[in-house]
């Protein structure tokens, strides 16, 4: 007679597999988005503190600033043809190895800024290379978001797609909180110290925490999703370029992915970079002051991304995002008077809500969202360029026209709240348009 205990263990012991694969994947996807916002965040910082002096050395201060913030905004430019080109590769190659490399280049391109001479060393050279590692950033970054999410979502189990879908997001917000961290450690250094090489020393630590990444990422297996549809496919004739057909068979529904996202990442982009800047300069109050307050919300936010991720699981992504879409637009008109109160206690609640609760509700469900979108075929594609074109809009355009708004001359901050609550309206819509995903077998998509 067979002894049923040796039959149950092989299936418990795949059980305990699987869940430790699942918890690598998670943490993989977490990792992984860590390391490259981090790089990503860390140029931001030192755009806004260093490299005016350092590459533009012979122009003004204020000129020298705002040439910084291009070579910044071209980074969000690059973003959409990062999600085509690693979108081709994570549909034809895989997304394993597509995301290998988007994180080589990125830490690479992000220890080579560390190590770029000043134009006093080099002259007009300083900034093309400059240009041209920021370039590369913003492409490989591009290329990370999709990837990054699929993998976690595609090995999830349907009940828990939600969750894991959040891991991303999730490391977003670790990154940036690791980025403005980063700074923070060097706040003791004197003027010169910190412009001749302290703030370096957060671009050449991107080696180190690459090496994690890559440690990490080594350790996952392929997406089964991805390998199913391999497998199904190989006796069939080669599809066309994902590009090409994910805008030929669903261009509906990438409108419908920029439209949904492109509100909520304007409203975080506005609370997390340009609030501080009109608070500093029109308010007077500190920047490290508001910083170390938009770090708390972060830090809170490392938790409630996974709640709301979980709970969408639960109840359905939309009735997470949608409030949350909803919430920001109202928040709008309110977040300029609770910031320029002067008091810590309000301007960290104005944090706390816009980042902690808002944003985490939004960017806790938005990567499932698109991601239930696509068909396996060009998923990778689909959801990266939604994503990345309403990056585009939100982190790019959206604190540009914010700051042509409060100018002098402009129409003030009530034009700034009067375009997030638009465009949240049209999150919302886009959202409510997408249906309900959450049954959706993603090998049948």
């Amino acid at each position: 007679m067979t002894d049923t205990r040796d039959m149950a263990h092989p299936r418990a012991e795949d059980a305990v597999g699987n869940r430790r694969q699942l918890r690598r994947v998670y943490f993989a996807s977490l990792i992984g988005t860590t390391v490259e916002f981090y790089d990503f965040i860390v140029f931001g910082v030192a755009a806004s503190l260093v490299f005016g002096r350092v590459f533009f050395e012979s122009t003004s201060e204020s000129l020298g600033t705002i040439l910084s913030f291009a070579i910044l905004a071209i980074g969000y430019a690059a973003r959409p043809l990062g999600g085509i080109i690693f979108g081709h590769f994570g549909d034809r190659v895989g997304r394993k190895s597509t995301l290998l490399w988007t994180m080589v280049l990125m830490g690479l391109s992000t220890f080579l800024i560390g190590c770029l001479p000043s134009s006093a060393q080099i002259g007009a050279l300083a900034p093309i290379l400059l240009v041209t590692l920021r370039l590369i950033q913003g492409i490989a970054v591009g290329g990370e978001w999709g990837g990054a999410v699929l993998m976690a979502v595609e090995h999830a189990p349907k009940k828990s797609r939600g969750f894991f879908g959040g891991a991303a997001s999730l490391g977003s917000g670790a990154g940036v909180l690791l980025a403005y961290g980063a700074f923070a450690l060097l706040n003791n250094l004197d003027d010169e110290a910190f412009l001749t090489w302290g703030w370096r020393l957060p671009f050449l630590f991107s080696v180190v925490v690459v090496g994690v990444g890559l440690y990490v990422r080594l350790r996952i297996e392929e997406s089964p999703v991805f390998e199913s549809e391999q497998h199904n496919s190989e006796a069939t004739e080669k599809p066309p370029i994902p590009l090409i057909e994910v805008f030929r068979e669903r261009p509906g529904k990438v409108l419908l992915g920029i439209g949904t996202v492109s509100g909520t990442f304007m409203s975080q982009a506005i609370v997390s970079t340009f609030l501080i800047s009109y608070a500093a300069t029109h308010y007077g109050l500190g920047r490290s002051t508001l910083l170390t307050l938009l770090n708390i919300s972060l830090v809170i936010m490392i938790f409630t991304i996974p709640f709301f991720s979980f709970i969408s699981d639960k109840v359905g992504r939309r009735q997470i995002f949608i409030p949350a879409a909803i919430g920001y637009g109202v928040f709008a008109f309110v977040m300029f008077p609770m910031i320029g109160s002067g008091s810590p206690l309000i301007i960290l609640a104005t944090f706390i809500i816009g980042m902690a609760i808002l944003n985490s509700a939004a960017t806790g469900t938005s990567a499932t969202l698109l991601s239930e979108l696509f068909p396996t075929k060009f998923r990778y594609t689909g959801a990266g360029v939604a994503y990345q074109f309403a990056g585009l809009i939100g982190g790019g355009i959206g604190p540009l026209l914010a700051s042509i708004f409060v100018a002098p001359g402009g129409i003030g901050p009530i034009g700034v709240s009067i375009m997030l609550a638009a465009f949240c309206t049209l999150s919302a819509i886009c959202a409510y348009r997408i249906g309900d995903n959450r049954t959706v077998d993603l090998s049948d998509a």
